[in-house]
């Protein structure tokens, strides 16, 4: 209950005058912001790890938002067929730095065409004061967001031929990925979420058609387990494919590419389920 407290009067403090949280993505913006008070966006072995193949990576224009080209980048295996399956690489709250990138190369190291999309249009954030509005905007204003997944999802499919989509995000990432598949209920394949909000009405969850794997923790101060527990069971009661898979004692960015959180049984356990699951699910295997 004090760290739930503590968010509320976090995000009180950086609302402007007059301004009152009324959601519950604003609520889950406060927590966030509680939760990484004492972090920084520094690599972690999530991101260091070196590839396990050759990989090519670019900055590539995928999108155009309100008038704007936003720069991803792309990786894919040095010596990549046409056809390998896609997956959209959604940052955290930080935004798209070179450990998200760096994290995009090691999934394309597994046989994949990874997009590193950038939800904040070119910003980003080493420290907490500035993060807040960047996910505060994203927040209130969703919908740029939303077309951005759109054209990221329509670039793997048109200019890499990726027969296969699938999303993964950590944290504000995580929460996206999730609003990926209800952006684009029946065409996105496959969605990972690490400790991402899933609090979602049961009404919206109803048209996804993906499978869904989420990771949590149970030390977790920014993702109340009460709303995960919910989120399977309105999944399983709508008779979705669903996996959750909550660590005991992991800390809220227990897998994040970049964050002083990082801890490697959690993290491992996670990745190597992760692998398991987009390999059924994009590769088919």
């Amino acid at each position: 209950m004090r760290t739930y407290l503590a968010a509320a009067f976090f995000l009180l403090a950086v609302l402007p005058a007059g301004v009152v949280p009324a959601s519950p993505a604003q609520e889950d913006d406060a927590r966030m912001a509680a939760g990484h008070a004492h972090d920084t966006p520094v690599a972690t072995p999530a991101a260091t790890t070196p590839p396990t193949q050759p990989v090519v990576a670019e900055a590539v224009e995928y999108a155009t938002v309100d008038g704007k080209p936003v720069t991803g980048w792309l990786a894919r295996p040095k010596d990549a067929r046409p056809g390998l399956p896609g997956l959209i690489v959604i940052h955290e709250w930080w935004g798209l730095n070179d450990n998200v990138r760096d994290e995009a190369e090691r999934l394309a190291a597994e046989g994949y065409v990874a997009l590193a999309v950038d939800l904040y249009q070119g910003r980003s954030a080493s420290d907490v004061k500035s993060a807040m509005p960047l996910s505060q905007g994203l927040t209130a204003n969703p919908a740029p967001g939303e077309e951005n997944l759109r054209q990221a999802y329509a670039y793997l499919l048109k200019s890499t031929g990726a027969e296969r989509i699938g999303s993964i995000g950590w944290c504000l990432g995580g929460r996206w990925s999730l609003r990926a598949a209800l952006v684009l209920p029946k065409d996105l394949d496959a969605a990972v979420i690490y400790y991402g909000s899933v609090n979602v009405p049961e009404a919206d969850l109803a048209p996804l058609t993906m499978p869904v794997i989420g990771f949590f923790g149970t030390k977790d101060p920014v993702i109340p387990l009460p709303t995960v527990a919910a989120f399977e069971a309105n999944m399983r009661k709508l008779g979705k494919d669903v996996e959750v898979h909550v660590y005991e004692g992991a800390q809220h960015a227990f897998a994040n590419p970049s964050g002083t959180s990082y801890e490697p049984v959690a993290a491992e356990d996670s990745w190597r389920r992760t692998l398991a699951f987009l390999g059924k699910h994009l590769k088919g295997n």
